[in-house]
């Protein structure tokens, strides 16, 4: 079941079933980072909507002021300080890796495309991130 990936021992890469599957291929090609016909922004739109949405339960049942009356606002306040620090990261790599001369890279390759996507990113997150303050504060169901 498990040989070198194109019968080259040199790749430094197991093809397993899993990895060589045509289903794990249709998931990563599905992923934002990989489809075809989304601009930057959209691509860092659509990511950070998933990290800001999910990235506030932690801080609202898991943080320091859990058990208070604004538990779940200290949460929300932590959440968009976690996402600062990720776009501040992003901001670091792209003037790490772009920010030198002309790049003639596709895609996510050049200085202005990583802006547009960081810049989605940070939109993304703390939308989603407000959505989720919004629907775990207002709507009973959710409440932690």
């Amino acid at each position: 079941f498990i040989k070198p990936y194109n019968d080259d021992p040199f790749v430094g890469h197991l093809a397993t079933p899993i990895t060589s599957s045509s289903l794990t291929r249709a998931l990563l090609k599905n992923l934002p980072a990989y489809r075809f016909g989304l601009t930057p922004l959209l691509r860092g739109l659509e990511i950070g909507l998933a990290h800001g949405y999910f990235l506030i339960g932690p801080f609202a049942k898991l943080g320091p002021l859990r058990n208070s009356d604004i538990g779940l606002l200290a949460g929300f306040l932590s959440t968009v300080g976690l996402i600062l620090i990720l776009t501040l990261g992003l901001t670091i790599y792209g003037a790490a890796s772009f920010g030198q001369g002309k790049s003639t890279g596709t895609e996510l390759q050049t200085k202005k495309s990583w802006d547009e996507f960081k810049g989605g990113f940070f939109v993304g997150a703390c939308g989603s991130a407000g959505f989720a303050f919004i629907c775990l504060s207002s709507i009973p169901t959710f409440t932690l």
